[in-house]
C-alpha cells in the first residue's frame, strides 16, 4: 500500500473543497493518502479499495468508493456522519456562547472553505464535553461531504444533495431537541428539519433563494 502525506506542514494544511475533491478523485486503488495529521498522532486518511464487499456491489461504482479512516487515540476505525453531528453537539450544549461561531465555520466549510483555516478561531476555546479535536471534525466533515457529493448515485429530494447532510449539520448544532432522538432520525434515513434547508435546495422553486445571508435558518418560522 503507497502512503502519501498531504497535510504534515503548516502550509499544506490550506486545502479547500475543490483541491480536495481532485485529491480524492485521483487517488489511486489501494493507494492510501493521509490529508490531515495533528501533533497528536490523531490521523485521518483515506483509502479506495480495489475491491467492493458482495454486500455493497450494487450501491457503489468501483471507481467512486473510497473509504475514510481516523487514527485517534491508538485506535483505527471507519467513522461515519455521526460522529461528527454528536460532537458538534455536544459542543454547543456545552458551551451555547459558540453556537454561532460553530454554525459559520461549518457552513464556510460546506460552501467550499478550508476546514482547518474555519475552526481557527475555535482551537483555542475548552469545550468540556466532546468527541475529537475541533480540527480533526472539521475535517471529517470536509469529507463526508465529498464523499456524498463524489460516490452517491441515487435519487435525491436535495439539489446540492449535500445539503442533506449540512442540514443535519446544522440542526445538531442548533437545535434543542435531544440528542438520541436526532441520532434516531439520522439512523432512519430521514430528512434535517426543512427549516435548515429549504431555502437553499433549488428542488424547492418557491422557497429557494440564490442570495442568502448568512445563518438566514435561524429563528426562521416554517
Amino acid at each position: 500500500m503507497v502512503i502519501i502525506y498531504i497535510r504534515k506542514t503548516k502550509q499544506a494544511n490550506d486545502i479547500d473543497y475543490n483541491e480536495m475533491l481532485s485529491l480524492i478523485e485521483k487517488l489511486e486503488f489501494d493507494e492510501k493518502k493521509t490529508l490531515f495529521k495533528e501533533d497528536t498522532g490523531a490521523e485521518i486518511y483515506v483509502v479506495r479499495p480495489s475491491k467492493i464487499k458482495s454486500k455493497l456491489k450494487n450501491n457503489y461504482e468501483l471507481e467512486k468508493n473510497f473509504q475514510i479512516w481516523l487514527n485517534y487515540n491508538y485506535r483505527e476505525f471507519r467513522p461515519n456522519h455521526l460522529r461528527v453531528l454528536i460532537d458538534l453537539n455536544l459542543r454547543a450544549r456545552s458551551k451555547p456562547d459558540t453556537k454561532k461561531d460553530l454554525l459559520v465555520a461549518f457552513d464556510n466549510i460546506y460552501y467550499g472553505k478550508d476546514p482547518t483555516i474555519e475552526v481557527k478561531n475555535l482551537n483555542d476555546i475548552l469545550f468540556p464535553h466532546c468527541l475529537n479535536s475541533i480540527k480533526i471534525t472539521a475535517n471529517l466533515s470536509q469529507l463526508f461531504l465529498i464523499e456524498q457529493d463524489f460516490n452517491y448515485s441515487g435519487k435525491s429530494n436535495f439539489d446540492p444533495k449535500t445539503l442533506f447532510y449540512q442540514g443535519w449539520v446544522r440542526e445538531f448544532i442548533d437545535s434543542p431537541k435531544e440528542i438520541d432522538n436526532m441520532c434516531f432520525s439520522v439512523a432512519k434515513g430521514q430528512p434535517p428539519k426543512a427549516q435548515y434547508t429549504n431555502k437553499e435546495n433549488k428542488k424547492l422553486f418557491n422557497k429557494y433563494i440564490n442570495d442568502l445571508r448568512p445563518l438566514w435558518y435561524i429563528n426562521q418560522v416554517v
